[in-house]
């Protein structure tokens, strides 16, 4: 079978529908998100929010969009012009492998809160993800990563890593 990318597959979901991850650690301050009222507005949606089915609470959870959910959510003018509706295309990945492309979306338009991505960090190492499937999903340098850990401070993120003894 030829892949084919989400972005052919665009379809409109009820916001009811529509819940926030709980791990993008990107943050826009208020005059970008008027912005991007406004170019909601006046543009339309020129893209549409990136998200994965979850078939047990029949939801659909933000990998890439987030600020463009919440403003449809906030916003009633939009929200009633798009009938209550998002336009979403659905990718199914693994909660490891979401974190992933959210990271990749965010990284690529820009930057990210230190504390949140070291959080982020954590959390894939916690789920078994070495330092280079982090580095090589999320676009970090191994270099980064260890500063992120560092950050936590948790000793159990650096299990498994060679140390050299810099004292002998």
């Amino acid at each position: 079978m030829q892949f084919l990318s989400p972005v052919y597959n665009v379809k409109g979901v009820p916001i009811e529908k529509v819940r926030a991850n709980d791990y993008n650690p990107n943050r826009v301050a208020p005059p970008e998100m008027k912005l991007l009222e406004i170019s909601i507005w006046e543009d339309g949606f020129t893209q549409p929010v990136v998200c994965y089915y979850d078939g047990n609470t029949d939801t659909y959870i933000v990998v890439d969009g987030f600020h463009r959910f919440t403003i449809t959510k906030r916003c009633k003018r939009i929200l009633d012009r798009e009938g209550g509706k998002l336009p979403v295309v659905v990718i199914d990945k693994t909660l490891g492998e979401r974190i992933a492309s959210t990271i990749r979306h965010n990284r690529a338009r820009g930057a990210h809160n230190i504390d949140l991505m070291s959080n982020i960090v954590a959390e894939l190492v916690e789920m078994g993800k070495s330092d280079q499937w982090i580095a090589r999903n999320i676009g970090m340098d191994v270099d980064e990563i260890l500063r992120l850990k560092q950050i936590t401070g948790l000793a159990a993120l650096f299990k498994g890593n060679d140390f050299s003894m810099a004292w002998e």
